[in-house]
C-alpha cells in the first residue's frame, strides 16, 4: 500500500499501544521501546505506529507516558526509527493530548491504587474543552481559553517537525478514545458557546486547524492520519455519521486515511466487543467520507482480516495483542493466508516455514 511518498509492504498493521513504561519521568523512550517495537519489525509487520506521544507535558496520560516536545525525545526515537526502518518496517507516529484524561496513574505499577495523580506525587492541573471531569476520579478540567487553544496548535506544529526530523514517514493525529480532540468533538464533553462549540463545524475546528499545521509542517511527501472513536457509545453522543463528516473535513485540510476506532469518551456505557466489532464503523466512514481507512478491534484471525481488507471494509487492519503475544505474527499470518514473503530476516530463515507439496512424504518445518 503506498500513501503519498510512502510504501508500507503489507497491510498487517501495528496499532499504537500504550507501556507507560518511562520510569524515569521525562517522556524519553528507551530500551524497552527499541525492544518492543523492533521485535514487530523484525517479525515483518508493515507499519509500526508508535504508542501515543504526548506534544506537551501537560498532555501526557501519565507521568510515564512517552513524548516528543524536546530535541532529547527526538533523537531518542530516531534511534529506535533507525532500527524500525532497516527491518523494512514503517515506521509511524501518534501525537497526542490526553486533555481531561491526562494526570493519571497506570492501571498497574502504582499497588492498585488507580485514579487522578495528585500534584505531590508528580500530577498536574487537566485542561479540557469544558468544565466536565472525565469521571468521579477524574481531575476537573480548566476550560480552555483562547491562548490555550493556540497553545495547543503550537505544540502539534512542533512536534510534527521533531518527528519528521526523529525519521517517522507517518503522523497520526489522536482524536479518539476521549482524549483532548474527542473531547471537542463529542457534544457530552463539550458545551462551549464560544466558536469551538455547538455545531459539528465549531467542535471540529480545533483538530482542523491541527490537520492543516501539521500537514504543512511536515511537507507533501510524509502520510497524515486522523484516529476517530465513530461512536460514545451514549445517547447524545458523537455519530458514525458525523464523524464521517469530520473525516472528510480532515482529508480535504490534509489528512489521508481514518483510523476508525470507537468509545473512550464516557464510562458507564456498553460495548458489545468481539472480533471485528469495529469494522462496521470503519466501512460507513470509508464509503461516507471516500477515505482510506485502518479497522482495529480483537482481530487475532488472518483470515477474517484478508476478508475484510478484500471486501473493502478497510484498507488495512490493526493487530495490536496478537502482536505483544507473538511479535512475529506476520510470519504466521503469511502461512495461514500461503502468501510469499520475501522480507524474512536472514537470521532467522532456518524457522521459515516450508509449504507442503500434495503427495509428498516433505512436512512443514518449524
Amino acid at each position: 500500500m503506498t500513501i503519498r511518498g510512502v510504501h508500507i509492504r503489507n497491510r498487517i498493521w501495528v496499532p499504537p499501544m500504550c507501556q507507560y513504561s518511562i520510569f524515569e519521568r521525562d517522556g524519553i523512550p528507551r530500551t524497552w521501546h527499541t525492544v518492543h517495537l523492533g521485535a514487530m519489525a523484525v517479525g515483518g509487520a508493515g507499519l509500526i505506529m508508535v504508542e501515543s506521544t504526548a506534544v506537551a507535558p501537560e498532555g501526557r496520560i501519565t507521568v510515564h507516558d512517552c513524548g516528543i516536545w524536546n530535541d532529547s525525545q527526538r533523537d531518542a526515537w530516531k534511534e529506535i526509527v533507525d532500527f524500525l526502518k532497516s527491518q523494512g518496517a514503517v515506521a509511524g507516529i501518534q501525537l497526542s493530548h490526553a486533555g481531561r484524561k491526562a494526570s493519571v496513574r497506570p492501571d498497574w505499577n502504582y499497588a492498585g491504587a488507580s485514579g487522578a495523580m495528585p500534584e505531590e506525587e508528580g500530577g498536574w492541573q487537566v485542561i479540557g474543552p469544558s468544565e466536565i471531569p472525565f469521571d468521579a476520579e477524574s481531575k476537573t478540567p480548566r476550560v480552555m481559553g483562547p491562548a490555550d487553544i493556540e497553545s495547543v496548535i503550537s505544540s502539534f506544529r512542533a512536534a510534527a517537525r521533531r518527528s519528521v526530523e526523529a525519521g517517522f514517514t507517518v503522523v497520526e493525529i489522536h482524536a479518539a478514545h476521549g482524549y483532548l480532540l474527542h473531547e471537542f468533538l463529542s457534544p457530552l464533553s463539550n458545551t462551549r458557546k464560544d466558536a469551538y462549540g455547538g455545531s459539528l463545524e465549531n467542535r471540529a475546528r480545533l483538530l482542523l486547524q491541527i490537520v492543516e499545521t501539521v500537514r504543512a509542517e511536515v511537507g507533501s511527501d510524509v502520510a497524515v492520519f486522523v484516529r476517530f472513536s465513530a461512536t460514545d457509545w451514549s445517547e447524545g453522543g458523537i455519530t458514525p455519521e458525523e464523524i464521517s463528516s469530520v473525516a472528510r473535513w480532515c482529508h480535504e485540510s490534509g489528512s489521508d486515511l481514518a483510523d476508525v476506532s470507537t468509545g473512550g469518551n464516557v464510562i458507564g456505557v456498553t460495548i458489545p466487543t468481539g472480533p471485528s466489532y469495529q469494522v462496521t464503523f470503519s466501512e460507513l466512514v470509508k464509503r461516507n467520507a471516500d477515505v482510506p481507512t485502518v479497522t482495529a478491534g480483537l482481530i487475532v484471525d488472518p483470515v477474517l482480516a484478508n476478508e475484510i481488507v478484500t471486501s473493502g471494509q478497510a484498507d488495512a487492519v490493526y493487530f495490536g495483542r496478537e502482536h505483544m503475544r507473538d511479535p512475529h505474527f506476520t510470519f504466521r499470518a503469511a502461512v495461514a493466508l500461503g502468501a510469499e514473503m520475501d522480507y524474512w530476516p536472514a537470521q532467522y530463515l532456518r524457522s521459515r516455514p516450508q509449504r507442503v507439496v500434495k503427495g509428498s512424504s516433505s512436512k512443514v518445518a518449524f
